[in-house]
Order: structure tokens, then sequence, then C-alpha cells
């Protein structure tokens, strides 16, 4: 088996642009309130540099706009861009448009791609996806209460909808519903591509949450509340086929999380900058805070949790690249939920480290840690992902034939003693003989 950690010259080349373009470019726009109309405005140019790097939209395929990197190159890629909440609208692969331009590639029309995909690879349009409800636990998905009904050549959509992300800004939603309320649990849902302007969708509120605790209209990234009333959009609407939703949406579902992770990863270091620079700076007791032998603990504990999480990330998008991701669904799993742990623990070592100062909005770190809590639930809550990995490794246990442990000593030793009784008679006779002597 063969083991390589190197990335190719060219592609290091690319991930340090990446880092400078990030850091001197994307990151100082952060600081600006800006509303979507002046962001759209002042990322335009940065979304062009991307472009003329050969960057955008790298998540799809060469005859998609994207580069078809895999997703190693990818996750590596999202390790910098993670950075900032800016960069992955920078580079045209941002929540929850990526996972849309792969459903819309993987299962859209010839005439979909060219109306919806097109227009939302070259940033002139952005999307939503409509799947969680008030009514129903997102993490099972089969209890949708949204429903489509076919009505001659049209389909007619009632539910409600909440945590749309950016549905305020978005130009159309794709909406899980449920077609067949009498199928298999698995073929109930489909989906539906609906622009935002269509009749009977009503967007009721933006919510407020602990990552943005105050409601800013036309401002990103957002959540809504949305209302669809006899929404009625024709036959072409239907993305893949009839009970088609929950197939599609293993598509984005797997390499998603991978990005998800590697963003963590790209926050969890920029917050362990922050805090090892802290404490190499900050006075205390006539010494620095880097001389705390708990400071140092933390810092050690931090840097070896993030890179245990990297190499789990990459490893899991090694997978997905040599084997699929269906074979990657434990070391998927594992990821969900050991890096949202990781984002978590080590913003709030640096916030403590840091103290009122990281308290703070002086620093970012204050807001980085709001928005850490939600990397717990998104994409389904870290139980269900620790209950998958379970269930996944005690396939490969069976209970022992005889009922006795495996393992159990006084079996084992019976079994050896009989196994090798050749030997330990020829042992204690020897014995036997020394001791006449």
């Amino acid at each position: 088996m063969a083991w390589d950690f190197s990335t190719e010259p060219e592609f290091q080349k690319k991930l340090d642009w990446i880092q400078d373009f990030v850091r001197s470019e994307v990151i100082p726009l952060e600081t600006l309130d800006l509303d979507w109309t002046q962001l759209r405005r002042a990322i335009a140019p940065l979304q062009q540099q991307v472009k003329q790097q050969d960057l955008w939209a790298a998540h799809l395929d060469p005859e998609l706009g994207g580069q078809g990197y895999g997703q190693v190159k990818l996750g590596l890629m999202h390790e910098i861009i993670g950075s900032s909440w800016l960069a992955p609208l920078v580079f045209g692969n941002q929540a929850p448009d990526s996972g849309n331009s792969e459903i819309l590639a993987a299962a859209g029309t010839p005439e979909q791609k060219a109306r919806w995909l097109e227009p939302l690879l070259s940033g002139e349009m952005y999307s939503a996806f409509a799947l969680t409800e008030p009514d129903y636990a997102g993490s099972d998905p089969t209890r949708l209460s949204t429903t489509a009904v076919r009505d001659g050549d049209d389909w007619v959509i009632n539910g409600h909808k909440w945590f749309v992300s950016n549905a305020s800004t978005a130009d159309f939603i794709i909406v899980v519903a449920v077609t067949d309320p009498e199928a298999e649990k698995h073929r109930r849902a489909s989906q539906f591509i609906v622009p935002v302007g269509t009749p009977g969708v009503r967007i009721l509120r933006d919510l407020a949450t602990m990552e943005h605790p105050t409601i800013q209209p036309n401002h990103y990234p957002s959540h809504a509340e949305v209302q669809f009333d006899n929404v009625r959009v024709p036959a072409d609407a239907l993305l893949g086929g009839v009970g088609d939703g929950f197939r599609i949406a293993q598509k984005r579902l797997g390499p998603g999380r991978i990005h998800h992770c590697m963003r963590w990863i790209g926050q969890a270091k920029r917050a362990f900058d922050m805090m090892c620079e802290r404490a190499a700076s900050r006075e205390l007791h006539a010494g620095v805070l880097a001389d705390k032998q708990t400071i140092r603990n933390w810092i050690a504990d931090s840097a070896a949790e993030i890179q245990a999480a990297r190499l789990m990330t990459l490893n899991a998008a090694w997978m997905i690249d040599n084997h699929g991701t269906s074979a990657a669904r434990k070391e998927i799993a594992f990821i969900k939920y050991y890096g949202a742990k990781v984002l978590h623990d080590v913003i709030d070592r640096a916030i403590q480290t840091c103290g009122s100062l990281g308290y703070s909005a002086d620093l970012p770190l204050e807001g980085m840690y709001r928005a850490a809590r939600a990397a717990r639930f998104y994409d389904g809550p870290d139980e269900v992902h620790r209950d998958s990995v379970a269930k996944l490794i005690l396939r490969g246990y069976t209970p022992p034939a005889t009922g006795v442990p495996t393992e159990h000593v006084p079996t084992r030793r019976a079994a050896a003693q009989e196994r090798f009784a050749e030997l330990l008679t020829a042992t204690a006779d020897a014995s036997s003989e020394k001791s006449d002597l």
C-alpha cells in the first residue's frame, strides 16, 4: 500500500495563491456591514480574479465549468477558503448553491441546466434549499408534511418550511415535497425547482439565530421561514423522477460534508492563530500567558485535534475519490461529529485565552463561536452520525457461537493446553528429569 501526503507542485501554487488572496482581499471585507446588493458589487471583481485562476466553482466537473479536482484537492482548497465566511461566496462554492448545483448537474434535464444551473454557476443567480420543517425533526426527513400534488400538467405545492438558507436573497428554491405518501418511505418525496416570485411563495420572515441574533433585511447569509400556498409549477419543475427526492439528495450530502469539515478546520486554525498570538503577547504575573502550563496544554491539545480532524477528513475525501460516496459512509459520519467538536473546542479555548478581548466583538472569535454551535446539527445532528458509525462498526461483529467471549482467558487457556499438549508434556518431563539430577 502506498501512502502519499504530498501535493503536486502545480496545485500547491494554487493553494498558495488562495491563501494570499483570502488573507489580503477577502477577510478585510468581513469588517464592513454590506447588504446583499453592496456585497455582490464588492465581490464581483474578486470573483473575476478567481475565474481567471481557474478556481471558480471547482466542485463541479469541467464540462459544467468546474475543475474536476476530486474531493481531496477540494478539501485542501476548502481548508483555506473556510477561514472566512465570505470566501466560499467569492469562489462560487457557497452553501446551499454548491450542493444545489451538484444535484442540478446530476439530475437536471438539459433545459433545466440551461435555465437554472448555468446562471447559478456564473454567479448571476443564487438559490436556496427547502427541506427542514418546523413540526418534524430534520433528522427524519421521511416524515415531511409538505406535499406536491399533480393537477393536469402542473404540480401544486403546499407546505411550511423553515431554515431555508438564503431564501430572502435567492432567485429560486429547490423544494423537497411528498408526492406519494403511500410509497416506501424513501420513495415518498420528490424535488422541485420553484422560482421565488411564483405566486403562493411567501417568505414569512428571516429567522434570528445564535449566529445572527439581529435581523438585517437583504443581508447574506440568512435563514428564512417560507410558506408554500397552492404554489403551481409546471411539470418541468420536477428534478429527476417522481420519488427520487432522497436519492438526489444523497448526491450533495457526502461531498458536502467533506467541504463543511475542511472549512471548519480553516476556522479552527484561524482561532488557533489568535489564541497563540495572544498567548505570546499578553503579559501576566511577570511573564506572558504562553509561560503558563494550562495555556500550553490548550495549545498542544488544539494543535493535535486540528491535525486529527484534518487527516480524518482528507481520508474520507480519498475514500470518495477512490471508492465512491457509499464506501465512505463511516468516514463521512466520523468527521461530521468529530470535526464539529474540534471546531467548538478550539474556538472556546481561544476565547478563554483572549479573555475579555475574545469575548468582545473586537475579535471575530465571539461570532465564530456562535456560528460553530450550528455545526453540531447541520446536515443531521451529531448524535445521528455517531449512531450511524456505531451501527456500521457493529455490522462487523457477531455473537460468539458458544456464547463465551472470544477473549475469555479460561477458555483460551484450555484450548491452548490442548493445542500444545505435546510441548507441555515434553517441558514437564524435562523439568522432572532436571529435578531428579
